[in-house]
C-alpha cells in the first residue's frame, strides 16, 4: 500500500540532538521526547486527524523523558469511530523511519478494561500525555485510569509488590552487581516508577529526598550506555563501563558503579520504607489492625530482617531506654531527647535488631537532625550497643541500611565512607566491599558461642576490609585504621592489639592452610609468629570462617575448611606446648599393594576412594582421592596432571613418596585430592587405561589438551593480569622450596606447570593446589634430586622454566 513518508527532518535532527555539543541528561530525554511530539503530531495531521481520536504516549514516552533507544509507546484514541486505516497511515511512516514502537488502539472504556486485566499495562497508562488531537478525550483517559487505579489499590498494591520482589529475584540487587540490569534489578528504574504509582493512589508515598535525583542518575547512565554500544540495553556491562564513564565525564568505571550503586540504594531504601507504609494502611483498611509489616523483598537487606518478626503488636511496647516498638517498628519514646543523648541511635538500632524489627524512617530522620556525634573514647555503652546491634545476625542487615541512608554510620565510623558502595571486581566476591563487611559481621553472629571474646569477633568481622578504600596492602591499611578505630571505641590497648591482628593476618590463615604443606613445621611456625595467644588463634580462626563464607559460594568448601581446621588444631597445639613435627607415616596397606602392583606390572596401578564434606550419610562429596603408583620416570607429574585434565578432573592437592616395595627398583606413590568438574567421575579402569597410555607414549596428552580446547566454541574472553611465578622465602619451608604459581584458571594448566617442572629436573614433593572463582593459586615443594631444597639460582631458573611455559 502507499503511505504517508516521515518528514525528512526527523531523523538527521534526531541524530544531531544524541550525538552534537548540546545537553545531555533529563534535558536531552525531554528534548527528545518534544521533538518525536512535534513529529507524531504532524503524521496525526497528515493522515487527516478526525475528531474524536487523540494520540497518547504512555510509559517512560509519556513521562517526557525519552532515551536515546528507547521505544515509542503510543496509544492511538478514539471514540468509536476510527477509520481502520488511520492507524496504517500514522504507524507506517513510524516504521519506516527506523523507530521502535510499541503501539496500540483502543477507546478510552477498551483501554481501561485492558488496565483491569494487566497491571503493567494500568502502570504505562498511568504516565498517559497528550500529543496530539482531541484533547478532551485523553483528559478522559487520564481521569478514568486513575480513578481506577486508586479505587483498585488495596487489590493492585500487593501484585504491584509482587511484581518488584519477581523482578529482584531474576535480577539481583542492582546495588552489588557488577554487571547491573538498570532498570529491571532491585533499587533500578523500574522500582522508582512503582513508587511513583504506589504515590498515585494517595495511600502512601516514598521518601522523596534524594529520590528524583537518584532515578536521574541511573537515567543519565542509561543514556550513556544505548549511545556506547548503540542499542537498547540496560545491562552495564564489563566492556562498556569505561565507555560509559567516559561519555559521562567520570574518573573511571569504578566511580561510575559507585554512583550507581548509591542512587540503587536510595531507591531500594526508599522502596522498603513505602512498602512498609503501604502494608500498615492495607492493614488498618482491612480491619485487621496495626500489625507488623510483611516485608516487600524477604530475601534481601530490609525485607529479610524486617520480615524476621511478623506478628501482631502492641501499641509501643518498650524496648529499650527512649524506643519502644509501634505499627512493627522500632520509634523513639515520647519522652525521648536525641539532642542529649548520643547513644541513642545506636541503642535504637540494637533494640530494634534483637527483636527483629527495623527503625522507622521517621525515627531514623529525626536521630540524624537531633543526635550529637560520640564522645571519644565513646562511651562503655555505645560500645556495647554496637556489639548488641552486630550480634543479631541477620535482622542487623535492615537496621545497619536505615542508618546508613541517613548517613549515620559514616558519622559513627568515618573511616566507612572510603569502602561504602566501592565495587569489588573479583569473581569470587558477590557483595561490595562496605556489605561484605556487614554480611561478615553477620555470618560471626551465629559463630560467637566458639569464641571467648564475641565482641572482638564481631567487631573485627565488620572492619577487616576497612583498608580496601585506601592504597596498597588493605590488610596493612586496615592495621593502621582498626588501632585508630578501636582507640576511639574505648577498646583498652589489649583488645586494640588483638583487634589490630585480626585485621592484618584475617587472610594468613587460609592462605597458609591451602598453599603450604600443613605437616612442614614451618608452616605451623608461620602462624604462631602471628598469633600470640591461644585466644587470638580462636578469634582468628572463626573470623576466617565468617570471612569465606560472606564472600562467596567459591571461597569456602568443606575442603578448605578442614585445611584450615587442621592447620589451626596444630598451631593451636604448638601454642600449648603439645605440638610434635609430624614423621611421614609409613605406607597403608592398600599403598602398599597399588606399589607392589606397580612395580610387578611395570604401569600404573590406581585406587579411586570418594571423600565427604560430613560424616552423615549420603554428605556431599569434597573430592576423590586418588593414590597412584607408578614405576619412576621422568615426566610424571606433568603426564598425570595432562590425564586427569582430559578426564576433568581437577586437582585439589598432590603429594608424592618413594618406595621400593619388592626391590626392583623406585615407585612412586602419588597421592592426589581431585573433583570432577562436571559431577561425574571417569571409570577407574579408562582412567588406569589412559595412563598407561600417556606413560608409554601412545597417547599424546598435549595434543589431545590442544585438540579438545580448539574444538572448544570460542567466546568472547576478557582481559586477565599475567600470571606470577615466585619463589617464596626461605622462611616458608627448612626443607623445600617452596614455587608459587598464581594465574587465570585454565583446563590443563596444572599439566602445563608439571611439564615445566619435570623438564628442569626437579622433584616435587607436595603441591597445594586452590582455585578461587577463575583464579588459580598454586604452591610446589621442590628438592633436588638427593631431597634438597634448591639452590637460590636454581630456584630462579625453575621459575623462569614456568613463567615462559606460562606465558
Amino acid at each position: 500500500m502507499t503511505t504517508e513518508t516521515s518528514p525528512p527532518d526527523y531523523g538527521a535532527a534526531r541524530a544531531a540532538l544524541l550525538v552534537g555539543p548540546g545537553p545531555a541528561g533529563r534535558p536531552r530525554r525531554a528534548a527528545l521526547a518534544r521533538l518525536t511530539d512535534d513529529w507524531l503530531a504532524g503524521l496525526l495531521a497528515a493522515a487527516g486527524g478526525p475528531p474524536g481520536v487523540a494520540l497518547v504516549a504512555v510509559g517512560g514516552y509519556g513521562r517526557g523523558e525519552l532515551s536515546p533507544r528507547s521505544d515509542l509507546d503510543v496509544l492511538l484514541l478514539h471514540d468509536g469511530r476510527l477509520d481502520p486505516d488511520l492507524s496504517e497511515r500514522i504507524w507506517y511512516p513510524v516504521w519506516d523511519a527506523g523507530a521502535a514502537l510499541d503501539h496500540s488502539v483502543r477507546t478510552v472504556a477498551e483501554a481501561r478494561s485492558v488496565a483491569a486485566a494487566d497491571l503493567k499495562a494500568q502502570l504505562g497508562l498511568l504516565d498517559a500525555r497528550h500529543l496530539a488531537g482531541d484533547q478532551a478525550l485523553t483528559a478522559a483517559l487520564r481521569s478514568a485510569v486513575l480513578t481506577d487505579w486508586r479505587a483498585s489499590a488495596p487489590a493492585r498494591l500487593p501484585e504491584l509488590r509482587d511484581l518488584g520482589r519477581e523482578r529482584a529475584e531474576r535480577h539481583g540487587e542492582l546495588s552489588f552487581l557488577l554487571e547491573p540490569d538498570l532498570k529491571e534489578a532491585r533499587g533500578g528504574l523500574r522500582d522508582a516508577v512503582a513508587l511513583n504509582a504506589v504515590a498515585a493512589t494517595w495511600l502512601a508515598d516514598a521518601p522523596r529526598d534524594g529520590l528524583d535525583a537518584a532515578a536521574l542518575r541511573l537515567a543519565d547512565v542509561r543514556d550513556a550506555l544505548h549511545l556506547a554500544t548503540g542499542r537498547a540495553t540496560e545491562r552495564l556491562g564489563l566492556q562498556d563501563q569505561d565507555q560509559v564513564a567516559e561519555r559521562l565525564g567520570v574518573l573511571d568505571a569504578d566511580t561510575l558503579l559507585r554512583q550507581v550503586y548509591e542512587a540503587a540504594r536510595t531507591i531500594a531504601y526508599a522502596s522498603d520504607v513505602t512498602w512498609r507504609a503501604v502494608d500498615r494502611v492495607l492493614a488498618a483498611r482491612s480491619g485487621r489492625g496495626r500489625r507488623a509489616a510483611r516485608p516487600a523483598f524477604p530475601f534481601t537487606g530490609a525485607g529479610r530482617g524486617a520480615g524476621a518478626v511478623a506478628r501482631g503488636t502492641v501499641a509501643r511496647r518498650p524496648l529499650a531506654e527512649g524506643v519502644v516498638e509501634q505499627d512493627g517498628e522500632a520509634v523513639l519514646a515520647q519522652g525521648a531527647r536525641p539532642a542529649a543523648d548520643p547513644v541513642l541511635p545506636l541503642r535504637a538500632a540494637a533494640a530494634a535488631a534483637q527483636n527483629g524489627l527495623t527503625v522507622s524512617y521517621a525515627t531514623v530522620r529525626r536521630l540524624a537532625a537531633e543526635c550529637r556525634p560520640l564522645p571519644v573514647p565513646w562511651p562503655d555503652e555505645a560500645r556495647e550497643q554496637l556489639v548488641t546491634l552486630l550480634g543479631a545476625g541477620e535482622a542487623a542487615v535492615p537496621v545497619w541500611e536505615a542508618l546508613e541512608a541517613e548517613g549515620l554510620v559514616t558519622r559513627l565510623l568515618p573511616d566507612w565512607e572510603r569502602v561504602r558502595c566501592r565495587p569489588q571486581r573479583n569473581a569470587v566476591h558477590r557483595w561490595t566491599v562496605d556489605r561484605h563487611l556487614v554480611e561478615t559481621a553477620v555470618r560471626a553472629a551465629a559463630m560467637t558461642r566458639r569464641v571467648a571474646r564475641p565482641d572482638l569477633l564481631l567487631v573485627a568481622a565488620l572492619l577487616h576490609d576497612i583498608g580496601k578504600g585506601w592504597p596498597g596492602d588493605h590488610s596493612e591499611a586496615g592495621e593502621v585504621i582498626v588501632r585508630d578505630v578501636a582507640a576511639r571505641m574505648g577498646f583498652g590497648p589489649e583488645d586494640t592489639e588483638t583487634l589490630a591482628v585480626l585485621v592484618r593476618h584475617h587472610l594468613t590463615l587460609v592462605d597458609t592452610a591451602t598453599r603450604r604443606d600443613p605437616d612442614d613445621p614451618a608452616t605451623v611456625e608461620a602462624i604462631t609468629k602471628v598469633v600470640g595467644t591461644a585466644a587470638q588463634l580462636e578469634l582468628l580462626h572463626v573470623l576466617t570462617e565468617a570471612d569465606a563464607l560472606a564472600t562467596g559460594p567459591a571461597a569456602w568448601s568443606g575442603w578448605r575448611a578442614s585445611l584450615v581446621d587442621g592447620l589451626a588444631a596444630r598451631v593451636a597445639a604448638r601454642l600449648a606446648g603439645a605440638y610434635a613435627a609430624p614423621v611421614e607415616a609409613a605406607p597403608t596397606a592398600a599403598q602398599e599393594r597399588l606399589a607392589v602392583e606397580a612395580a610387578r606390572t611395570g604401569g600404573p596401578a590406581l585406587s579411586l576412594l570418594a571423600q565427604s564434606e560430613g560424616a552423615d550419610p549420603g554428605a556431599e562429596p569434597m573430592g576423590v582421592e586418588l593414590t597412584l603408583a607408578v614405576p619412576d620416570r621422568p615426566g610424571l607429574l606433568g603426564t598425570v596432571a595432562g590425564v586427569l585434565a582430559l578426564h576433568r578432573l581437577a586437582v585439589r592437592s598432590a603429594g608424592l613418596r618413594e618406595l621400593d616395595p619388592i626391590g626392583a627398583g623406585p615407585v612412586l606413590l602419588l597421592s592426589w585430592r581431585v573433583a570432577a568438574e562436571f559431577g561425574e567421575l571417569p571409570e577407574a579402569a579408562r582412567l588406569r587405561a589412559d595412563l598407561r597410555r600417556a606413560l608409554d607414549g601412545s597417547l599424546d596428552v598435549a595434543r589431545r589438551l590442544a585438540e579438545r580446547d580448539a574444538a572448544a566454541p570460542r567466546r568472547r574472553g576478557i582481559p586477565t593480569p599475567p600470571p606470577v611465578v615466585a619463589v617464596a622465602p626461605a622462611v616458608a619451608s627448612a626443607t623445600a622450596t617452596v614455587l608459587e604459581v598464581r594465574a587465570h584458571d585454565a583446563p590443563g594448566l596444572l599439566h602445563r606447570i608439571g611439564r615445566a617442572l619435570d623438564g628442569a629436573g626437579v622433584r616435587v614433593r607436595t603441591a597445594h593446589v586452590s582455585t578461587l572463582g577463575a583464579e588459580a593459586v598454586d604452591s610446589f615443594y621442590l628438592t633436588d634430586g638427593a631431597g634438597r631444597p634448591l639452590a637460590a639460582g636454581r630456584a630462579g631458573e625453575v621459575a623462569a622454566a614456568v613463567r615462559a611455559v606460562l606465558g
